[in-house]
């Protein structure tokens, strides 16, 4: 059972495969993730929708900290939209910068085609952790 929770941290889920992204590399406290854009990952003006690239930032930076077997929400996030293209893949490359015990920051550069910085960004996930639970709850405040 443990096992399978672990799988499941670090492996796409229902979200990612609606937005059309796979994690395409894991390893401990590391994760690059892919988005083929599509129609729907456009914004108005035909280039990769803000909401897409902080999608493919939050889910590299997730799939990162789920590295370590525990369970984590977004807390926090900036971005910086350094540029932008109109069709082919995004790629995100997550690595752990600080994992404490009940937090974790996380920093992601995403790339389009040709090695182009598109936007850079920090997450900060919460561990939900049952294990950080309860020793939270049994620390005296």
């Amino acid at each position: 059972m443990e096992q399978d929770r672990q799988w499941a941290r670090t492996h796409p889920n229902a979200f990612m495969d609606y937005n059309h992204i796979r994690i395409t590399e894991t390893a401990r406290d590391r994760a690059v993730c892919e988005l083929e854009l599509v129609p729907e990952s456009l914004n108005p003006y035909g280039y990769a929708h803000g909401g897409a690239i902080l999608t493919i930032i939050d889910d590299a930076a997730g799939t990162a900290a789920h590295t370590d077997g525990r369970a984590y929400v977004t807390q926090n996030s900036a971005v910086n939209f350094l540029g932008n293209q109109t069709a082919g893949t995004l790629r995100g490359e997550a690595v752990v910068r600080h994992r404490g015990r009940s937090t974790c920051l996380v920093e992601v550069t995403v790339t389009g085609e040709g090695g182009r910085t598109v936007a850079s960004g920090f997450v900060t996930y919460f561990c939900v952790d049952q294990t950080v639970r309860q020793e939270r709850e049994a620390s005296p405040s």
